[in-house]
């Protein structure tokens, strides 16, 4: 099975490294041509531990590439993932513009049946936004779907999340677009990664649902840890007793630094 790839960013490149893995045929596409140069000589634009050698591993096997030519890698796929940058506004909305063109351009190159899946962080409707723009400029020529696939990678563990998975989230409305979808996380079956087949707008709120519950924890210890001191307490006594109770659970409650990265301050705002 091909699939395509949009962005070489963070997520894209370790989906597609790691889709490789999997043995399928997979092109990663970006507009920055300076970041494809790089990877086409096997170069990792940033350090995540084992991505390098698994990029350069299925490159050798024929496996991975890398383009700058989004309609070729699109009219050669069966699936193409969207997994360009979000970032938020000054007023906090979330900048939808790179999902919009990408999925303008997989609109016109539209040559057959398609599966669109989002996997970049984006608000509940984005995906049937998507699913708008593709049937607009296709004018309805050929048939496709849309599905949401979101990503839960930790930057220094994303190889690790991704080849091992907590769960997979499918947002999925067709018969088709959750086989195929299926059929590509196969490998997941033998270690019996838990699979959360849903509509598209539930798999949408998840990841949000998730990245705020996990930032609330965070935020929640160091306000423990404020209180702690005026009071004398220990916080990070505090803290194991509550990890031991099993409905609260131990990550996620070590005081420190804020929560920070790529993810959290803006998927709360």
């Amino acid at each position: 099975m091909n699939i395509c790839v949009v962005g070489a960013g963070y997520a894209g490149l370790v989906t597609a490294a790691c889709f490789a893995e999997f043995g399928l045929r997979v092109t990663c596409v970006d507009k920055e041509k300076r970041k494809i140069e790089a990877l086409c000589q096997g170069k990792v634009p940033f350090f995540e531990p084992g991505l390098e050698e698994m990029v350069q591993r299925n490159m050798a096997q024929g496996r991975l590439s890398f383009s700058d030519d989004l309609p070729q890698a699109i009219q050669n796929a069966l699936v193409i993932f969207i997994c360009v940058g979000t970032p938020s506004k000054q007023d906090g909305s979330v900048d939808l513009s790179a999902v919009d063109e990408v999925a303008g351009q997989i609109g016109e190159a539209l040559n057959g049946y398609k599966l669109v899946v989002t996997k970049s962080t984006v608000p509940v409707g984005t995906t049937r936004r998507v699913e708008r723009i593709v049937r607009e400029r296709s004018k309805g020529a050929y048939h496709f779907d849309v599905a949401n696939n979101p990503e839960f990678l930790r930057e220094g563990s994303a190889v690790e999340d991704f080849m091992r998975p907590n769960r997979v989230i499918v947002g999925a409305e067709s018969d088709e677009a959750r086989a195929i979808l299926r059929d590509l996380y196969s490998p997941l079956y033998l270690i019996e990664a838990p699979f959360v087949i849903t509509n598209i707008q539930t798999s949408e709120m998840i990841k949000y649902a998730s990245n705020a519950f996990l930032a609330t924890k965070i935020s929640f210890i160091n306000e423990m840890a404020l209180l702690c001191d005026r009071l004398g307490a220990d916080v990070y006594q505090v803290a194991r007793a509550m990890g031991l109770d099993q409905r609260i659970g131990p990550k996620f409650l070590h005081p420190g630094p804020g929560f920070g990265g790529s993810c959290f301050p803006k998927d709360t705002l």
